[in-house]
């Protein structure tokens, strides 16, 4: 609780330690655990670095998680792992303090976090590689998943999971959801983008949909840029600074329209989907056009599919998560609907100021005091289904 608002991180990170795989992976899968290995040529004369990587080959490249020495990265470049490694450095004890319940407890009281759900680091990039089979993809999911039910057991009235889902072979999607449910975790989260030819629409996801919502539990999507699956901006650009822009932002505003369309929304009306770390900026635009321009003038084409304005699905049973520092951030939230927009933190992830908390209060306060309360408590409260009973006294 900070100066009197009880908050729920919906978005904290947990980092993965790497002995979590030859406890938690099944015998067969071990020989393809991720390690850490250096990234640059070994004993590369200073002359050839210099020539390969300009400015920046004086500055030390970190080693980088691989799986059969291949970085689970895909299309991520030296530079880009040394640019982060940079700002990695200022986060070292957030990041250490990442790998643990009593790390993460104590970076949360500090902070004035309550109940935080925790999403995955790396996994979702070992999970989501189109380059593996289902079998394998599952195993990583189940590994970790059963690795962050026991986190969250050391206080589970303040560490709520987030299932990760394989997506590779939608059959299995219900037992997978099944099995970390009855490990204790609060919530599923997938990446939006396509997975093997399948957006979120695919017909084939219907009955994972079906037991989420029976469940009562809610569907969280997060992007990952450099994930092995299709990803928007990777076809056209190179850098980690043109991917990073591109893929979280286009890939929500796709998944939000592949549910639409698709009909999952108009088949499941209690899915309650959170969009997260993706900014809530573009979400006013995107709904007046799907509203105004596709909606009003094609409805026919989707008929029985969208039977609503897209924007009345989105305020039946979207939220989304806000960045205190976005343009015009009273206005977006004032358009999507002040109980729709949720807060994360993204910590420990060097892409977020680790005093991201303190500037929601500060003297430049990005918004209202009782839409504040809502955004921190009252909106992520009903995303995650807690009862009122979960809220700290004196809030």
């Amino acid at each position: 609780m900070r100066n009197g608002i009880a908050i729920i991180d919906i978005d904290r990170h947990v980092m993965e330690p790497m002995g979590l795989w030859p406890e938690y992976l099944p015998a067969k899968y071990r020989d393809v655990a991720p390690d850490v290995r250096p990234l640059a040529p070994p004993d590369e004369p200073l002359g050839a670095r210099l020539a390969r990587l300009g400015d920046h080959a004086l500055l030390p490249t970190p080693p980088v998680v691989t799986v059969g020495g291949k970085p689970i990265c895909r299309g991520m470049t030296e530079v880009g792992y040394i640019e982060v490694g940079l700002h990695a450095e200022e986060h070292r004890r957030e990041l250490i303090a990442a790998e643990t319940a009593a790390g993460q407890l104590a970076t949360m009281d500090a902070a004035g976090v309550d109940v935080a759900v925790l999403h995955p680091t790396y996994t979702g990039f070992l999970v989501y590689d189109e380059e593996i089979d289902a079998d394998r993809s599952r195993a990583y999911a189940r590994a970790y998943n059963r690795w962050l039910a026991d986190q969250c057991r050391r206080d589970p009235t303040r560490l709520k999971g987030a299932a990760l889902i394989s997506r590779h072979d939608p059959a299995q999607m219900v037992a997978d959801l099944d099995a970390g449910l009855a490990d204790g975790l609060s919530a599923a989260v997938v990446r939006p983008n396509p997975v093997r030819g399948r957006t979120l629409g695919a017909p084939e996801l219907g009955p994972f949909f079906a037991a989420c919502e029976a469940n009562d539990i809610p569907l969280l999507l997060h992007e990952g840029t450099h994930t092995r699956v299709q990803t928007a901006g990777a076809s056209r650009f190179q850098t980690h600074f043109a991917q990073h822009a591109c893929s979280h932002p286009l890939e929500a505003m796709m998944a939000f329209l592949a549910l639409l369309e698709g009909g999952v929304f108009e088949r499941h009306p209690g899915l309650r989907v959170g969009f997260l770390e993706s900014g809530c900026g573009w979400l006013p635009y995107w709904l007046w056009r799907l509203d105004e321009i596709e909606y009003a003038q094609l409805s026919n084409e989707v008929s029985g599919r969208v039977n609503r304005r897209p924007s009345s699905y989105f305020r039946r049973q979207c939220w989304i998560a806000f960045e205190p520092g976005e343009a015009m951030l009273a206005h977006s939230v004032g358009a999507i609907g002040e109980d729709r927009v949720v807060f994360g933190t993204d910590f420990p992830h060097v892409d977020h100021d680790p005093t991201i908390v303190a500037r929601l209060f500060d003297g430049g306060a990005p918004l209202p005091g009782e839409v504040l309360r809502a955004a921190l408590w009252d909106n992520p409260a009903r995303l995650m289904g807690l009862s009122e009973a979960a809220r700290p006294r004196g809030a």
